[in-house]
C-alpha cells in the first residue's frame, strides 16, 4: 500500500535516512564499545531498510542508502 504524505513529509524522512548514512559513515567513537557501536550501526541500518521500502520516493538519490543496506 502506497502512504499518501506531503513533500514536505518525504523531505524529512529522506533527511532522517540521511542523517543514519552519516553516522554509520563518521564510525564509532573512541568513548562507545564495540557492542554499543555494533547495536546503534544495526539499528540506523534496519531504519533505512525499513523507509527505503516505502512507496512514496519520488526522485531522491538513495545509492548510499542502498550502499549500507546491501553490506
Amino acid at each position: 500500500m502506497i502512504e499518501e504524505i506531503t513533500p514536505e513529509e518525504i523531505a524529512q524522512h529522506y533527511s532522517a535516512m540521511l542523517d543514519s548514512v552519516t553516522l554509520i559513515a563518521t564510525g564509532k567513537v573512541n568513548f562507545m564499545s564495540d557492542e554499543e557501536w555494533l547495536n546503534i550501526k544495526s539499528r540506523n541500518i534496519e531504519h533505512l531498510e525499513l523507509m527505503a521500502a516505502k512507496g512514496f520516493w519520488t526522485d531522491q538519490d538513495f545509492t548510499e542508502i542502498n550502499k549500507l543496506i546491501n553490506l
